[in-house]
């Protein structure tokens, strides 16, 4: 059966202005910014529109001091998509910059991994170390959303259309996925947060936020031969992709860019 290429999208909804050590465990020697970039991504054709993520609100941006660009339905918005029609979404894992949105997509089911529930209403909520990194009326909401049949949970890998599967990661977090999808230039992934930087996987080296870090580094190789190179491997939040890649239109220049085609040198 040939697969269908999809159209994938990078689409930038906020940033904070950071410093080298702070995204990599054990800090970093050079004490230079090292800025964040927060992304939802869109994948589609012309039978399917699927969206990966859904970022965080103008509340939480104030509460945690992040920039506010655009909220992601706006982002999405620009196009030409309309969050109240999205039937598909998928939540890599349920950091408040990922899951954060998601009651404005009324119609959508929720893609989730069992490891990741179990993580955020289990025993190690109790820990602030762990805790901080997610917002509890999220995680509350994803709860109501899984009784009114909203949340479909999926187990290490799984196809979720023909050239779209869900691949169990962890590290970050227990139950972290990323997505591999089949586009114009072979197989791309979006790792999210299974590598937040380039840097991160050229390096062996990982981000300061992190539950397993053998499973993170094993990631790596996972990423890695999920993908059809190094240069189909998207992360999750470097400034790097908006640079790399080209924008979907002049207009949109610095807000989305097309991940499937083939990035600059």
């Amino acid at each position: 059966m040939q697969l269908p290429n999809y159209e994938v999208y990078a689409i930038k909804y906020a940033r904070r202005d950071a410093r080298r050590p702070e995204h990599f465990i054990g800090g970093d020697p050079h004490d230079a910014p090292m800025p964040m970039d927060y992304f939802v991504w869109l994948v589609r054709s012309g039978e399917r529109t699927i969206v990966v993520d859904t970022g965080f609100t103008a509340e939480v941006a104030a509460k945690r001091k992040r920039e506010y660009i655009r909220t992601p339905k706006a982002g999405l918005a620009l196009l030409g998509v309309q969050a109240e029609a999205v039937r598909e979404v998928i939540i890599t894992h349920m950091h408040y910059d990922h899951v954060g949105t998601f009651f404005d997509f009324p119609k959508a089911v929720f893609h989730l991994q069992d490891e990741e529930m179990r993580f955020v209403t289990g025993r190690h909520m109790r820990h602030a170390r762990f805790a901080h990194s997610f917002e509890v009326e999220d995680v509350v909401g994803m709860v109501r959303m899984l009784f009114k049949g909203r949340v479909l949970f999926h187990k290490e890998v799984e196809e979720l259309a023909p050239g779209v599967s869900l691949h169990h990661i962890g590290g970050h977090t227990p139950g972290l996925q990323s997505v591999r999808v089949h586009t114009q230039r072979g197989w791309v992934v979006l790792a999210s947060d299974a590598a937040h930087y380039y840097e991160h996987m050229e390096t062996g080296r990982c981000f300061t936020s992190m539950f397993n870090l053998g499973d993170a580094l094993e990631g790596y190789d996972t990423l890695r031969r999920l993908a059809d190179s190094p240069r189909h491997i998207v992360p999750g939040h470097d400034p790097l992709v908006m640079a790399r890649y080209p924008a979907v239109t002049k207009e949109l220049e610095g807000i989305a860019v097309r991940l499937d085609v083939m990035p600059r040198e």
